[in-house]
């Protein structure tokens, strides 16, 4: 089994902007960095824990940039303690070297994709998402560095391989945290099935030490992470994952998503974690001052 988070909890995750959304798909998508605070706040007085965060340019592009990643940690620490989780997936137009650049804003997490899958959705279908061995080894290290927590993102079970790999050499530190990922449309990444998370959770790394969260992309979002949080574990919602509310109705707001599962988590008798608990559940260091 699982890590047990306690049983009248969840960390909840938002993943706000993605490198995949634009406006013309949903324009209350967050892009630019003011946006990204006010809604990462709005998410955390609904019960968020965690932000998911990419960024834009000033053109709505994907960035790898540490000046505009401090930019929207300066903005989101104005207002709230919620935990700064950066994306060093990026997007298809950036660099491994410039993938990883947002560590020197100091998040206190880091997503780590772990396997390369197919890129089958927008202008670069048909390109590899490459994440090797070699790359992701190095992306450990550098989070190591500056003392940034690894949230590994899994798409498929053959990429326990690479989690047992930095596990066996020892380059990460206890709880490990993994993302059971359903629903990518990328080749290589399972299908939003719900019968998969079992199988999942089966055959999990270091079961007693790893806490799981789970994520389903597109429709599969509220019924994958209701399961998941059935099951024990912290759950993704977000406009990154999924634009819509229900089928046909776009999503107002990111906090709209974090809203509803936060109805749920407590239908279920858990109580969304709070910032500084999912600190202490993560292993994380508290906030100074």
């Amino acid at each position: 089994m699982p890590l047990k988070l306690p049983e009248n909890k969840v960390i909840i995750t938002v993943a706000q902007t993605g490198a995949l959304v634009t406006k013309a798909q949903n324009p209350n998508l967050p892009e630019q960095p003011e946006e990204i605070a006010a809604s990462a706040y709005d998410c955390y007085n609904e019960g968020a824990a965690i932000v998911h965060i990419h960024a834009r340019d000033k053109n709505g592009i994907t960035t790898g940039s540490a000046e505009v990643f401090r930019d929207i940690h300066e903005r989101i620490r104005k207002r709230c303690n919620i935990v700064l989780q950066d994306s060093t997936g990026g997007g298809a137009n950036l660099s491994v070297k410039e993938r990883t650049e947002c560590l020197e804003a100091r998040p206190e997490m880091a997503s780590l994709n772990m396997g390369t899958m197919m890129r089958t959705l927008g202008a670069a279908a048909g390109t590899p998402f490459a994440n090797t061995r070699p790359d992701i080894e190095a992306f450990v290290t550098r989070m190591n560095e500056f003392g940034v927590k690894p949230e590994m993102e899994v798409y498929s079970l053959s990429m326990y391989r690479e989690v047992n790999n930095l596990i066996e050499k020892g380059l990460l530190e206890k709880p490990y945290y993994v993302n059971l990922i359903l629903g990518m449309a990328y080749q290589g990444a399972l299908e939003a099935n719900p019968l998969y998370l079992p199988v999942y959770l089966q055959f999990l790394p270091a079961p007693g030490d790893t806490i799981f969260n789970t994520l389903g992309v597109g429709a599969a979002q509220t019924g994958i992470t209701t399961i998941g949080m059935i099951l024990g574990g912290c759950v993704r919602v977000g406009m990154e994952d999924n634009i819509y509310y229900r089928k046909g109705e776009l999503a107002k707001s990111n906090a709209q998503l974090v809203g509803r599962i936060v109805r749920i988590a407590r239908e279920l008798g858990k109580e969304p974690a709070t910032p500084d608990e999912a600190r202490q559940l993560l292993g994380l260091k508290p906030l100074k001052g």
